[in-house]
């Protein structure tokens, strides 16, 4: 009887771990009954949706309750409303009192010109001089040139006047890249929380467009005047909030520079030699992480001796800059292509639909992507999201009705705000925090750029063959987008292997 209970109880059962767990392996003695222990098998747990929502969406909610985050990620969104609907309330104001498209949309290029010049300069004496100190100006000479444009559309001024005005309707506080600055240096260099900040700063920018643009359209209808209004207060209800916000605001390099006891210039080397310090310690650490041997590695470090920081401008910036670029070109000539489709098709009502759903689409992106916490490289991510929207926003040169269009916008939408936040991401990683402002405007002007390139090329084979001719522009937009982006992939791939670098000090 011993030798029959001995054998069974001391054999694993490797099929099935649960039940083996509930037997004992110690052998029994002679007349001994065995005895198992009651297998209860854990009752599983039913969330309720509300559960489930809170548990994916609750870092956001956790950023959220940090001191004063809530107020100026509000302005952020009241600041950023701008963006939109400045640009529609001009076509159609200038369309109401002058009657010529032509001259609206001469207009709103000079505005994104003047946007794309000033942009950069404005994010770089940010980074240097501080936030407030730039910013509230910059928002006193877009009112006063907001509030110039209203009177001379009232008193009918002789349409030349408007060419002086628009350059200065361009020079706008960059909302989006203060706040993503704010986040950084509020986290310092947490990845997981500082990632999840700047989803959520994109999900709000997608907001400003889903909102402003029909906002912008409706009221401009009704009154133009009105719609000045109401977007001179949204700016100026940003600013209130931003500044009152205490506690959250990067110190600038001047500051900095003060502190040290260091001239400025001096300051700005010694933290650049020590930027390039750091990212080649990272180097060197991921070097000996992918099996290089240790002499390999030591290659890596002693790069930051004779490594000469080129400031906005280092090869992985232009790398993404180039990208941004192509995208820039990409998005606007899809944009104009589908409205020539759909005056083709006898259904312009519906353009601004096709739009809403893009939007909408991409906000949900936004939304999910940064309450992951994601384990893959991102380099990785930031090339898939770009292969599936050039490719699934390429696929519209097969669309004949407007509706096949809408279908592909809401399944490839949601990789549109991933690859900015993806970006953004790949920017933390390349410069520091001082610098971030600064560097995210130069992107956005590049987009800026390519987007002006792009719609004078897609109207061009739109005015030649059609809505069909503005899709073909589209694939080869799409294809540019990849070659550019694919040329600075040892760079990026690069960069996204470092952490954020946080703020140094001298």
């Amino acid at each position: 009887m011993p030798e029959q209970l001995e054998q069974p109880l001391n054999t694993t059962n490797t099929s099935n771990p649960a039940t083996s767990a509930t037997k004992s392996s110690t052998p029994l003695s002679d007349g001994a009954t065995p005895k198992f222990r009651e297998h209860k098998p854990r009752a599983r747990q039913h969330r309720t949706p509300a559960q489930l929502l809170s548990r994916l969406f609750g870092g956001y909610v956790e950023l959220l309750r940090i001191p004063y985050t809530l107020r100026f990620v509000i302005a952020a969104l009241f600041g950023s409303m701008v963006g939109p609907m400045v640009s529609m309330t001009v076509t159609i104001s200038i369309k109401q009192v002058y009657g010529l498209y032509v001259l609206a949309g001469t207009l709103s290029a000079i505005q994104s010109i003047s946007s794309a010049i000033i942009g950069p300069i404005l994010g770089q004496l940010i980074d240097r001089y501080g936030q407030r100190q730039i910013a509230i100006p910059t928002v006193v000479i877009w009112t006063t040139a907001a509030v110039s444009f209203t009177l001379a559309l009232v008193f009918h001024a002789p349409y030349q006047i408007f060419f002086f005005i628009m350059p200065f309707l361009g020079v706008q506080a960059p909302w989006g890249s203060m706040s993503r600055a704010r986040w950084a240096y509020i986290l310092k260099g947490d990845t997981v929380r500082t990632d999840r900040a700047l989803a959520m700063a994109s999900m709000f920018d997608e907001i400003t467009w889903v909102v402003g643009n029909p906002l912008a359209s409706i009221i401009a209808v009704w009154s133009y005047v009105a719609a000045f209004v109401f977007t001179i207060a949204c700016v100026l209800t940003g600013c209130t909030l931003f500044f009152t916000a205490v506690g959250v605001t990067p110190p600038s390099i001047r500051e900095r520079a003060e502190k040290a006891g260091l001239p400025m210039k001096d300051y700005q080397r010694q933290l650049a030699q020590k930027v390039a310090e750091e990212q080649a310690r990272q180097d060197a650490q991921n070097a000996l992480k992918a099996g290089k041997d240790a002499e390999q590695a030591e290659r890596f470090a002693s790069k930051a001796k004779n490594t000469k920081q080129l400031g906005y401008l280092s090869p992985a910036v232009l790398a993404l800059a180039a990208t941004y670029f192509g995208l820039g070109a990409f998005s606007s000539t899809t944009g104009i292509s589908i409205i020539a489709m759909a005056n083709e098709h006898h259904q312009s009502q519906f353009a601004g639909l096709v739009f809403a759903c893009f939007s909408f689409s991409s906000l949900i992106g936004a939304a999910f992507y940064g309450a992951i916490n994601w384990r893959s490289a991102l380099w990785k991510r930031y090339y898939i999201g770009l292969l599936v929207l050039t490719v699934g926003i390429s696929s519209f040169i097969f669309a004949h009705e407007l509706w096949q269009i809408m279908i592909v916008y809401l399944m490839v939408g949601v990789c549109q705000a991933p690859t900015w936040i993806n970006g953004s991401q790949t920017v933390m990683r390349v410069v520091p925090t001082d610098r971030f402002t600064g560097t995210m405007a130069l992107m956005w002007a590049m987009n800026a750029v390519g987007g002006s390139i792009g719609s004078a090329l897609g109207g061009h084979f739109i005015d030649e063959f059609g809505s069909h001719g503005g899709f073909a522009t589209v694939c080869v937009m799409g294809l540019l987008v990849m070659v550019l982006s694919l040329l600075g992939l040892p760079q990026i791939k690069k960069a996204t292997s470092r952490a954020i670098i946080s703020q140094l000090e001298v």
